[in-house]
């Protein structure tokens, strides 16, 4: 039988947040049930729900940074048992057979990969996420959250962590490199404190200084501000490596200019603009400007571990079910640092609506 729950989903761009009951489906033999403990909101969340990436699936439940405890798990199952401390990322399932997959980066499957919500599950119907009491997901999209982070603050880097973590690991971020992380909103914030705990020498470029001794805490070295007016000059040729975490638009080749000879420009921050580049600005000290999206599950669970290693987690604030439009608006008007986590315990008192 089906297992119901309660979630927060909406119905339209423009509508509230309602308080609906949803079925989860009841285990398959290799199904883990989570009980959902803290959920993370993502700027991708009101992408999403706000019809800016393509049409939303309503009614539509939305959160893929998901946090909790195994309730149950199928007869095949050999990974986790009931009472294991878990998460859920942006995926929840894959063909589990191309060489992307195999590979590990299950989040490029060839073959389409199921998102954890807003995308078509293998058995047609649509995928919804992490607002709600409780999940049901194939047991290799399930990660295993180490003892030393706590839930709420480890919901988030299932996206955002793994999100700066791939690109930093990729272009083997090491002690004594110079890293410059744009921007330190909810993306950030966890490049700065991943970048440093790899040993490298962590710069925030951001509009103004006002973020700087939140920087400085993260583990930045020193905060720039780029609205300087000699700011690309004084600055030239000076980073390894830039990741941009901002989801506006920039001027790719001036900043492709602040990086050394064969420095890397990586871009995981998402505006909905094209932005223009000249090759000059890449072919001059044979420059390298990259994207990443999120990582593999691998990858995912070796992101965790470090964090965990490290000491690090998202700084966040927690709402409760009732609080989730609010939060949406100060998310997007820049207001929050630098995680809003949703505490789910917070359905148990809350009424369904009508």
């Amino acid at each position: 039988m089906p297992i119901t729950v309660k979630a927060l989903q909406k119905f339209g761009p423009d509508q509230p947040f309602k308080i609906t009951e949803i079925e989860r489906r009841d285990p398959r033999e290799d199904d883990v049930v989570i009980k959902i403990e803290a959920a993370g909101i993502c700027h991708s969340d009101i992408h999403t729900i706000h019809n800016e990436w393509g049409e939303a699936h309503f009614p539509l439940a939305v959160g893929h940074e998901i946090a909790g405890t195994v309730e149950a798990v199928g007869s095949a199952v050999t990974k986790f048992k009931v009472g294991d401390r878990v998460g859920v990322g942006c995926l929840v399932n894959s063909c589990g057979e191309c060489e992307q997959c195999v590979a590990g980066f299950e989040n490029n499957c060839l073959n389409g990969a199921v998102g954890t919500y807003n995308s078509k599950d293998v058995d047609g119907t649509i995928t919804q996420g992490g607002y709600a009491q409780k999940v049901t997901v194939n047991e290799r999209f399930v990660l295993r959250i180490p003892d030393a982070l706590d839930f709420d603050v480890a919901a988030p880097l299932l996206c955002a962590g793994i999100t700066t973590y791939s690109p930093l690991a990729r272009w083997g971020v090491k002690p004594g490199m110079k890293v410059a992380i744009l921007g330190l909103g909810g993306l950030g914030h966890m490049g700065v404190q991943i970048a440093a705990a790899m040993g490298a020498e962590v710069t925030v470029l951001s509009r103004s200084l006002k973020k700087a001794d939140a920087a400085a805490k993260l583990g930045a070295a020193r905060t720039l501000a780029t609205t300087d007016e000699n700011f690309f000059t004084d600055h030239r040729g000076e980073f390894d490596l830039i990741l941009n975490t901002i989801s506006a638009p920039i001027n790719l080749d001036a900043y492709l200019g602040l990086l050394k000879p064969r420095g890397i420009l990586s871009v995981v921050g998402l505006p909905p603009e094209s932005l223009d580049v000249r090759m000059f600005s890449l072919v001059g000290g044979g420059k390298v400007l990259t994207g990443n999206n999120i990582g593999g599950i691998p990858e995912t669970q070796e992101m965790l571990d470090f964090c965990a290693e490290h000491g690090i987690g998202a700084v966040i604030e927690k709402i409760g079910v009732d609080e989730v439009d609010a939060a949406y608006e100060r998310v997007v008007a820049g207001d929050v640092q630098f995680r809003v986590v949703i505490d789910t315990a917070t359905f148990d008192s809350a009424e369904v609506s009508a």
